[in-house]
């Protein structure tokens, strides 16, 4: 069995990109809306990488990203981090984000992703995205059985942050503006106002 790591010997992090839904409620498809010029998708990658990640990947069937399909596609955003859990080899640490958080910037990532290292997962105080979790066996099983869950409340986020006693960070105003998500044309033309 593998030591685990101390507290100055930091699991790898892998950022990942939510990006596998239908955009139902936007009329058309999120991750390419034009965001300063590239796809809102690339301009998320590029705030994981400034975050300082080791590596990123793409939630969803995205052949021009590298995505990761969903093993099991309708089932949501748990879904497709439970098939980039099943992509990703060994102990890790991801940090999750939504692919529809425009403002979202690096240094908020990087506090999420550096912060309470010890805890199994952690989010932002009143949002389940963006999220960091420590992908271990434990945390596997746990993914596993929510996606058996009946109920869609079972198969979800909110659900497995619940399981992990999920940890949280308190943000400025500031940092709480970056979590406008996008999900409707409405909330799209207020964040690019």
């Amino acid at each position: 069995m593998p030591a685990m790591p101390t507290a100055t010997e930091r699991l790898p992090c892998v950022g990942v990109v939510l990006a596998g839904g239908r955009s139902t409620r936007m009329g058309r498809d999120k991750a390419l809306l034009d965001w300063q010029g590239r796809p809102l998708l690339e301009r998320r990658l590029d705030a994981l990488r400034a975050s300082g990640v080791d590596d990123v990947r793409v939630s969803g069937d995205r052949p021009a990203y590298q995505g990761v399909a969903d093993a099991q596609p309708g089932l949501g955003p748990l879904a497709g981090l439970a098939a980039v859990a099943e992509a990703t080899a060994g102990e890790a640490e991801l940090l999750v984000i939504p692919v529809d958080m425009p403002l979202l910037g690096a240094a908020l990532l990087r506090r999420l992703r550096m912060e309470q290292p010890a805890a199994c997962g952690l989010r932002c105080a009143g949002h389940v995205l963006p999220m960091r979790l420590r992908l271990d066996p434990a945390s596997r099983a746990l993914l596993a059985a929510l996606l058996r869950g009946r109920e869609p409340r079972q198969r979800s986020l909110r659900a497995l942050q619940q399981a992990l006693d999920c940890a949280e960070i308190a943000l400025t105003l500031d940092e709480a503006a970056q979590l406008a998500d996008c999900n409707t044309e409405a909330s799209w033309h207020e964040v690019n106002r």
